[in-house]
């Protein structure tokens, strides 16, 4: 029995890292482009540059102006935090201002974070 409840959870992790691990960066490049239309490398963008977004803070750059709730949010982007946020930006940082209504496709979320990885 208890044989059996190991490889169970085996599969199971195998499972939950199944997405990350066939994450498609050039799939998450082409769905990225509708994003760098905000997020572009420069000052006067309408959204944040993403380059380097992991592991910084929310609302650390000093040449953007972010909103209250997302000063408010103190997070650190990384892989779980920017997924969340692709999803459903309003319900990881409730009243942000990004126009976006998220992507409802896991694997869509899981191929952009893979390419903004890639994005340096």
């Amino acid at each position: 029995m208890r044989r059996v409840l190991l490889a169970l959870g085996a599969a199971i992790s195998a499972a939950s890292l199944t997405p990350a691990l066939s994450a498609d960066a050039e799939h998450g490049k082409a769905l990225y482009a509708a994003c760098a239309t905000c997020h572009q490398d420069k000052p006067d963008a309408l959204g944040p540059s993403l380059k380097g977004v992991f592991g910084r803070k929310s609302a650390a750059l000093d040449d953007f102006r972010y909103s209250n709730p997302m000063k408010r949010a103190n997070l650190v982007w990384d892989e779980a935090n920017l997924r969340d946020y692709i999803a459903d930006p309003q319900a990881k940082v409730r009243g942000n201002r990004m126009p976006f209504d998220g992507l409802h496709d896991p694997r869509d979320v899981d191929d952009i974070v893979e390419y903004i990885k890639t994005y340096k």
